[in-house]
């Protein structure tokens, strides 16, 4: 036999020793890359989480100084921790019911740029705010709150609302949980439909025609919220 011979003999034996593995660990393959895509998926939601309090709280305190600042600049509430409990419980219920639903990564990676995006726009509206933003609507108009109408606020008159909408649905998307982002987007909106009215009647009373002119000509920021 030569030697070309028993080369190919051997490549034959290796090829189809390759084959009867795959085919025999085909499920453990599946299985562990199930496991990755949950594996990246939480870990990018865990690090989005972790990176939009800290960075608000840092921002917080570098604005209006420690004293002044609380765990509400975290913006957790009892009601954010049951809605982000929520989407937790439902990702891991299809991940293991429904696992190729979380294997649509364009739809994912959608909700990483939504992600990011809602990051920028927020954290562009709170520096360029400087101490005009608070995390709490102020009810008496205190002297270093200033109507901001530069920068973001040129396109958008609540960049920040508009930039936390924006981040709240994109972490949902990013999860791949149909449930939860439209409960999000629901819920979220709902929240801003209601809370942005009373804030502008505070400002129109602070700053009077300069903010009715201003509110005429920059929408919301919100979809469907004058």
């Amino acid at each position: 036999m030569t030697f070309l011979e028993l080369l190919f003999n051997d490549v034959k034996t290796e090829v189809s020793i390759l084959m009867v593995y795959a085919s025999g660990s085909f499920s453990e393959m599946t299985e562990i890359f199930g496991y990755t895509t949950a594996l990246r998926q939480l870990s990018q939601m865990f690090l989005a989480i972790f990176f939009f309090h800290s960075s608000e709280y840092i921002l917080a305190v570098g604005i209006h100084g420690k004293s002044n600042v609380t765990l509400k600049s975290l913006l957790v509430s009892k009601n954010y921790l049951l809605a982000m409990i929520f989407s937790l419980v439902e990702y891991i219920v299809e991940f293991y019911l429904f696992p190729g639903l979380k294997e649509y990564w364009w739809i994912s990676n959608l909700g990483i740029a939504m992600v990011v995006f809602g990051e920028l726009i927020r954290k562009m509206a709170i520096i360029t705010a400087g101490r005009s933003f608070t995390h709490l609507i102020k009810i008496y108009h205190e002297e270093h709150h200033k109507l901001i109408t530069h920068g973001i606020y040129r396109f958008v008159r609540h960049p920040g609302y508009c930039g936390f909408f924006i981040w709240s649905v994109g972490t949902q998307i990013m999860l791949c949980n149909p449930i939860s982002t439209i409960a999000f987007t629901g819920v979220v909106w709902r929240f801003f439909a209601d809370r942005i009215p009373y804030e502008e009647y505070l400002l129109r009373q602070f700053f009077g025609s300069q903010y009715v002119e201003y509110a005429q000509q920059i929408p919301s920021g919100v979809p469907f919220v004058k």
